[in-house]
């Protein structure tokens, strides 16, 4: 698929999956308030000079919290999956397999970050100025698109062996090509402004509405990006 085929579907996608569209809204909004009620209990327990209050408020919100946000990266897994198989439908909510599948994604995202901080902690000690600023900046833009090779292909397989295979993630980059990336990138970073400013925009003539519209927008915008990842893949 070319640029224009690959956002031309991206943007239309989640209008055309509705229902999947309103269970990732209620899935956000449902980890947001897991996050509020774990912070209210916070306050409260520390008003009342509780300690087992704050103790408590706050790991059961964060382990709810955080349940819901790796079941959310799951699914968005799946979106990415539909992109590559160029399925028109968006994904079913199955919890328990986008929750392990969220939890793959959190690991493999540490490892494509980690290996980075390594490189360059060790190649500081004898380094320095520009040239460790141009290594750095190498590295992390290499690792940062290898994660998102990475992430795709753990998507498709949902095997962290697969996604964790670094030089098959970077091979990926040359399949895909660099300069498709990078022009992917730039209109998707282009879009997403689109967006955000309206919201902005609205925001400032009510902040209410602006609010509500701009959650709302937010999960569209994963939506579009999930979608739109999954299709410049497909083309490996």
């Amino acid at each position: 698929m070319d640029m224009r085929d690959i956002f031309s579907d991206a943007l239309t996608f989640p209008f055309n999956n509705i229902l999947s569209f309103i269970v990732y809204l209620v899935l956000g909004i449902i980890a947001g308030l897991a996050v509020g009620g774990s912070l209210a209990g916070i306050a409260i327990g520390m008003n009342s000079n509780s300690i087992l209050t704050v103790l408590g408020s706050g790991f059961l919100g964060f382990v709810v919290a955080a349940v819901i946000v790796f079941i959310i990266s799951g699914y968005g897994l799946d979106i990415i999956k539909s992109g590559i198989q160029r399925s028109g439908n968006g994904p079913s909510i199955d919890p328990l397999r986008q929750l392990l599948n969220g939890l793959k994604l959190f690991i493999v995202s540490i490892v494509y970050y980690i290996i980075p901080f390594i490189i360059v902690s060790i190649l500081s000690i004898f380094l320095r100025d520009w040239i460790m600023l141009i290594i750095t900046f190498v590295l992390y833009v290499i690792f940062g698109l290898a994660l998102f090779m990475a992430q795709c292909r753990l998507a498709k397989t949902e095997d962290l062996g697969n996604a964790l295979a670094i030089g098959e993630a970077i091979g990926d980059i040359s399949r895909v090509g660099i300069v498709n990336l990078l022009i992917f990138v730039v209109i998707t970073l282009a879009i997403v402004f689109i967006l955000i400013l309206v919201c902005a925009l609205i925001a400032n003539w009510n902040s209410y509405v602006g609010g509500i519209i701009l959650g709302i927008v937010g999960v569209y915008i994963s939506f579009f990006i999930y979608r739109a990842t999954g299709l410049l893949y497909s083309n490996i």
